[in-house]
C-alpha cells in the first residue's frame, strides 16, 4: 500500500502573485515620483490621501461586520490634521491633532445616546492611533534635508522584509510562526525577512544617509521585527472580524489597509531610530 502523501509544503502562495507584483511596482513608482518631484508637499499629500482611503476602508468594515457606529468624519478630519500638522510642528502638531480628534469623537457621538457609546468612541480612537497617528511619522521622515533617503530607507527595509519573507516562506517554510493568527507565516519566512531586511538596511543607511552600515543592519533587523508584528496585528483584527481582507481596492493585495499594516508601525520606529543614528 502506497504511503499517504504528506502535508503540502508550508505555506502556499495564497495570492495572485502577478497582480500583486504589478500593483506593488505601480505603488512604488507613484511614491518615487512624489519623492523626486516636489518632495515634501507631494509625498505628504500621498500619505494623507492613503490614510483617508484606509480610514474609509476600516470604518466601512467595522460598520458592516460588527455594526459599530464609527464616526467617519471626525476620524477623517482629525487624521488629516495629525498628518498635515506634523510637517510644520513635528510631534507637537501630531499630538495636538490627536487630542483634537479624541475630543471631537467624544462630542460627535453624544447625540446618539449612551447605548454603545464607549464601544463606538473606542473604535474611533483606535482608528486614529492605528492609521493617521502612525502615518504622521512617515510624513515627518521626509521633512529633513535628507528626507528622501530616510523615507527610502524605511520603505525599502519593509519591502525587502516582505519580499524576503515571502520567498523564504514559500520555498522553505515548514514551521508555523503563529498558526492561530496567521497560518501561512513561518519561522523560515521570518528568517528570510531578517536577512533581506538587514541587508537593505545596511545598504540604505550607508549609501543614502552616509552613516555606518552596521547601524543600518541593526535598523533593518528592528524594522523586520516591527513590520512582522504589524502584519500579525492586522491578522488578529481580521480574524476577530471574520474577514479575509480589509477591502478589494488593490488586486493581489486586498485593501489599502492590507498594504499599510506593516508600513505604519515601522514608520514610527524608523523616525525614532533615524533621529538618533542620523541626526538631521
Amino acid at each position: 500500500m502506497a504511503a499517504a502523501a504528506g502535508p503540502p509544503p508550508y505555506p502556499r502562495l495564497g495570492r495572485d502573485l502577478r497582480a500583486a507584483i504589478l500593483v506593488g511596482v505601480g505603488l512604488g513608482a507613484l511614491i518615487l515620483m512624489s519623492l523626486f518631484a516636489v518632495r515634501r508637499e507631494l509625498f505628504i499629500a500621498l500619505v494623507a490621501v492613503s490614510i483617508a482611503v484606509a480610514t474609509w476602508e476600516l470604518c466601512g468594515v467595522l460598520r458592516r461586520v460588527s455594526d459599530i457606529r464609527v464616526m467617519f468624519m471626525p476620524a477623517l478630519i482629525g487624521g488629516q490634521a495629525m498628518i498635515w500638522l506634523s510637517w510644520p510642528f513635528g510631534t507637537t502638531g501630531t499630538l495636538a491633532g490627536f487630542a483634537m480628534t479624541a475630543l471631537l469623537c467624544l462630542l460627535w457621538r453624544m447625540p446618539a445616546g449612551p447605548e454603545g457609546y464607549l464601544r463606538d468612541v473606542s473604535s474611533a480612537l483606535f482608528i486614529a492611533v492605528y492609521l493617521p497617528f502612525f502615518a504622521a511619522f512617515a510624513a515627518m521622515l521626509v521633512v529633513p534635508s535628507d528626507g528622501t533617503g530616510r523615507v527610502l530607507t524605511w520603505m525599502l527595509c519593509v519591502v525587502a522584509s516582505d519580499v524576503g519573507g515571502y520567498a523564504a516562506g514559500v520555498t522553505a517554510g515548514r514551521h508555523p510562526m503563529a498558526p492561530a493568527i496567521s497560518p501561512k507565516k513561518s519561522w523560515e519566512g521570518f528568517a528570510g525577512s531578517l536577512v533581506s531586511g538587514m541587508i537593505a538596511g545596511g545598504i540604505c543607511v550607508a549609501q543614502l544617509l552616509d552613516s555606518r552600515w552596521w547601524l543600518g543592519v541593526l535598523l533593518g533587523g528592528l524594522l523586520v521585527a516591527v513590520a512582522t508584528a504589524g502584519d500579525l496585528i492586522e491578522s488578529l483584527i481580521k480574524r476577530d472580524l471574520g474577514i479575509k481582507d480589509m477591502g478589494s481596492l488593490l488586486p493581489g493585495h486586498g485593501g489599502l489597509m492590507d498594504r499599510l499594516d506593516s508600513m505604519l508601525p515601522a514608520a514610527l520606529v524608523s523616525w525614532l531610530v533615524l533621529k538618533v543614528i542620523v541626526p538631521s
